[in-house]
């Protein structure tokens, strides 16, 4: 508490303090710019609060360091190099106050200079913790705009500043010009600094950097003056100086936004400031022709050409590699790595100007993988996504020696390839292999249709169609065949156990086909009902006959054996892959519109569809049909049950469609 309190008490402080200097240098700025004060308090104006704006500087930039751990190191090297520029101010006034002649160098000229490499270092720290990463081209944007302000700087002002800065000692000479040297650097940075922000530099590096360009300027202004002759001590001049280092001070306590930002070299904005750099550093090179400028201004323009021809080569190679990789992603599926279905189709249109070599044939072969879809339902996409990147990297490895691989999308493959007659059925076997894996709870196949180029096509249109009627075909027969054997298999088995059961199951699975229609489901769908009507009681075959034929009520534990029967029929159902959509209706098929069902509580449309027609027409055919503890109801009282039901127990689509079924059914009947 005592250290919280103590910084409340500085925070505090400094407030009074930001606010103190703000009076005194609006003072100053009346003294020097209307006499407020009169030429007899021009000491006090000139020395003490002039140097005591300064002093506040050093003590805000010290402070913002020692308070705020971030950005801690550049607030403190700003702040020791307003130190030194204070520690010469002082010396100044205590030595060379009135005096007519100022040796050069002098202790005072140590202390000015001593600011700038500080302040060089913690703009560039500043950049480092604020800005963060950025292209390699906002450098040269920057070190565009940087070196032709710079260049613009020197052809105006520096040839009479250089002028009267080459007369006397060596020691002198150096002195005099170092201070236009040290403020074009200082320029050149603040403007490339903002040059990496994107031209929004936010407030804090806003405030930040037009305190330094009033400093630059200031010295500049002061350094052409005095070379003219014309300086006159205590005029509006003076102010630039401590405004300058307010602006600083201020800075320091101005929040600095969020913590390295990462620049985008994009928008106009970004092109705008560096194209007038250039035609700047243009204009000083023609001007050359005409007039004199300094050397440091023809070099610096110079070398902002040059600068400009390096980013134009970095720019025309992000071009290109932009291009290229644009034509890439849209030639390459993005999952896999593997070629997309645009690239099949221009390589068969290459493929179609070209016949192939003699002896050869051109081959291609569709694949869809079989089971995916139930692998991607039980393990999750994302492993879902490995194993068609695995299966594809086997596929396009089978391929390499005879053509290419394709992704298609979704879960369809291609291959291309040139072959003998001989080697068509081992590329297609291969093909249908290398896209196949099995595990435990699954297994995954393809189905594959192929066409040979151009003797049963000759575009590459009719190629993908055909190849695509001839996979689906090839699908159809192999579902149908490994679906039929597995289900024949288990009705089978339940028809020798229970007989009664089996009659109910045939039963609704014809009404359930049937309502499936009425609801417009596609033709695997309706398949899909039909098996999961006839198999959702099979998890029966595990309950005991005891219970099954229990002429009374269930007991609460009876009743708990029995909900397990959705669960043991879907594991006994997806033992069979061919099933395993089967399993999962069968598996929700005593689940409740109002979520009271088992086993999962699933409700409303969290059921699935085909379950929850299963449900409604083994609910119908259950109360249409003699049972050892209830006896048969009239059609037309099951259907008021079902009505009953509906939004409750049933889903009220499902019951709608059956009761529009069972018209259709008597209308026939008549």
């Amino acid at each position: 508490m005592a250290v919280l309190s103590s910084r409340r008490q500085s925070f505090y402080a400094l407030r009074v303090g930001g606010a103190l200097l703000a009076l005194a240098f609006l003072a100053f700025f009346l003294h020097v710019a209307f006499g407020f004060g009169g030429a007899a308090d021009s000491d006090l104006f000139n020395v003490w609060i002039y140097d005591a704006l300064i002093l506040g500087a050093v003590v805000s930039c010290l402070a913002r360091a020692i308070l705020v751990r971030r950005e801690r190191l550049a607030w403190a090297l700003l702040g020791i190099g307003l130190l030194a520029w204070t520690a010469g101010e002082i010396y100044y006034s205590v030595a060379f106050a009135g005096s007519e002649s100022v040796p050069i160098p002098s202790f005072a000229d140590a202390g000015y200079l001593g600011f700038y490499p500080f302040a060089y270092v913690a703009l560039i720290v500043l950049m480092r913790n604020r800005i963060g990463s950025f292209p390699a081209t906002r450098w040269l944007d920057g070190l565009i705009v940087g070196t032709a302000v710079a260049a613009l700087a020197a052809a105006m002002a520096l040839e009479p500043i250089v002028d009267a800065s080459t007369s006397g000692d060596t020691a002198a000479i150096v002195t005099n010009l170092a201070y236009p040297i040290f403020d074009l650097t200082l320029l050149t940075l603040v403007v490339t600094a903002a040059a990496f922000t994107g031209w929004r530099p936010g407030l804090s590096w806003l405030t930040l950097g037009i305190g330094l360009i009033v400093l630059a300027v200031s010295d500049g202004i002061y350094l052409l003056q005095s070379a003219q002759e014309t300086y006159v001590e205590g005029s509006l001049l003076d102010a630039g100086w401590p405004l300058g280092v307010l602006l600083l001070a201020a800075a320091a306590w101005l929040a600095p936004g969020p913590k390295r930002t990462v620049v985008e070299a994009r928008g106009l904005r970004v092109a705008i400031l560096p194209a007038a750099a250039t035609l700047i550093a243009i204009g000083v090179q023609s001007a050359e022709r005409y007039t004199v400028i300094p050397s440091i201004a023809a070099g610096l323009s110079l070398l902002t050409l040059l600068v400009v021809v390096v980013r134009m080569g970095l720019s025309f190679r992000d071009t290109q590699a932009s291009l290229e990789s644009s034509t890439r992603e849209a030639l390459t599926d993005p999952l896999t790595g593997m070629p997309n279905r645009r690239r099949l189709m221009e390589e068969l249109d290459a493929a179609a100007q070209a016949p192939p070599p003699s002896g050869q044939l051109r081959l291609l072969v569709m694949f869809d993988l079989d089971g995916f879809k139930a692998y991607n339902d039980g393990f999750g996409h994302p492993a879902g996504d490995a194993l068609l990147t695995r299966l594809g990297g086997r596929l396009a490895a089978f391929a390499a020696p005879h053509g290419s691989a394709y992704r298609l999308g979704g879960d369809e493959f291609c291959l291309l390839a040139e072959c003998t007659a001989a080697e068509v059925d081992g590329l297609v076997g291969g093909g249908a292999a290398a896209l196949s894996e099995r595990g435990e709870g699954f297994l995954v196949t393809a189905s594959q249709g192929s066409v040979l180029l151009p003797s049963e096509a000759d575009t590459p249109e009719a190629a993908l169609q055909l190849a695509d009627r001839r996979m689906y075909a090839n699908k159809n027969r192999e579902r149908a065949s490994a679906g039929s054997q597995s289900r024949d298999v288990l009705l089978t088995a339940l028809r020798e156990r229970q007989p009664e059961l089996h009659a109910h199951l045939v039963d609704v699975a014809a009404l359930a086909r049937l309502v499936a229609d009425e609801l417009g489901l596609d033709t695997e769908q309706r398949d899909e009902v039909f098996r999961a009507a006839e198999l959702h009681d099979i998890g029966k075959m595990a309950i005991p006959d005891a219970i099954l034929s229990k002429p009374g009520p269930l007991d609460a534990q009876e009743w708990e054996f029995m909900r397990k029967h959705t669960l043991i029929g879907e594991r006994i159902i997806a033992s069979a892959p061919a099933l395993v959509p089967v399993a999962r209706l069968v598996r929700s098929s005593h689940e409740r519109w109002d979520g009271d069902g088992y086993p999962d509580q699933l409700k409303g449309e969290q059921i699935p569809l085909g379950s929850r027609i299963v449900a409604v027409c083994d609910a119908y055919q259950a109360m249409v049909s003699e049972r050892p503890y209830s006896v048969a109801m009239r059609p037309a009282r099951a259907m008021e049950e079902l009505a009953n039901g509906a939004g409750s127990q049933f889903d009220p689509a499902a019951v709608a469609a059956l009761q529009r079924v069972a018209s259709s059914l008597s209308a026939a009947s008549v």
